[in-house]
This record gives C-alpha cells, structure tokens and sequence, in this order.
C-alpha cells in the first residue's frame, strides 16, 4: 500500500464514506468507482494532483495532508530536518523527558516555527487533559493550517471543534 493510498483510505473509513461513494462523489463511473479507489488506495494507480484536490475536497481535508511527500523512517525524517534547517535554523539541544530519560531535542530559531509548535503542544495537552476528544484532535491535524487559531489569538478559518457533544460522546 502506498502512502498516499493508505492516507485515503484511513480518512474515508474516518468520514465513513464506501469505497463506492468516495468514487463517485470525485466523479468516476458508478459501476467502477469502488474499483478505482481501491486501485488508489493499494498504491496500484497513483492520482494526479488535480484528483488529489477532488479527493481532498470530498474527505474535507487539506490536499497537502493526502499528497505530501512519504516519511517512511528515521533517515527521511532526518533528511526532511537537514533540509528545514536551511529554511528554519535548527539548534539541537540536551533535554530529559518527563520520566528522566536524557534525550535530544530540536529547537527552531523562528518565530512562526515557534508558534505552530506551541499551538500542536496546546492541541495534545488538550487530548491529554480531555478537552478534545482524540476526533477532534485528528480533525485539527487534517484540516491544519485552516483549522489554527494561533493559541486563541483568532478565530480558525475552518472550525474542527465538535461543540454539540462532550469527550466523552454525551
């Protein structure tokens, strides 16, 4: 399974979606849709951007979540900080975690760096804390960056809150 075809499916199964509604609501054939999703989503055909973008639109997620590059282990996500701190200089720092075990941690030397990160840290101690509910929290994370509020300084251009229930489901 692809990447791209696994980020679909888990979001459709997520939206509750079939594999047949997903096709046709994008714009494929009734009698093949179910066909062609799966094709996408085992990595057997791979979509073009402009049926990311349908595909996106239909699952209510921000394209760039289906089609960003694949991250699959240590050495990519390591690449992928090389070539950030290009962009965002990155200092790498001595830090313990909270059961004392000495770690490493990375520290952007930017403003907007620092302040995406603080709103993702808000975002888990939320989930953490039961403030959010863990489908709140995803929605935030599919949708981001409309979903941001910069820590309450505004008000989300998409709103992923789920207001009608509590975290418990009440």
């Amino acid at each position: 399974m692809s990447i791209i075809g696994d980020k679909i499916r888990r979001i459709r199964k997520l939206r509750g979606i079939t594999q047949k509604e997903l096709g046709i609501a994008v714009g494929f054939d009734e009698k093949s849709a179910d066909v062609r999703i799966a094709q996408y989503e085992t990595g057997t055909r791979t979509p073009k951007q402009d049926l990311v973008e349908k595909f996106a639109e239909v699952l209510d997620v921000n394209p760039l979540f289906i089609s960003n590059p694949e991250i699959l282990g240590a050495e990519d996500i390591l690449l992928l900080l090389f070539e950030l701190d290009e962009h965002y200089p990155i200092s790498i720092q001595d830090c313990t975690d909270e059961d004392g075990n000495k770690r490493k941690g990375i520290v952007f030397n930017s403003i907007l760096m620092t302040d995406l990160l603080a709103e993702w840290q808000r975002r888990k101690k939320d989930l953490a804390d039961g403030i959010i509910s863990k489908a709140e929290y995803t929605e935030w994370k599919l949708n981001h960056p409309q979903t941001t509020d910069d820590c309450g300084k505004h008000p989300p251009k998409k709103e992923w809150r789920d207001f009608t229930t509590t975290v418990d489901g009440e």
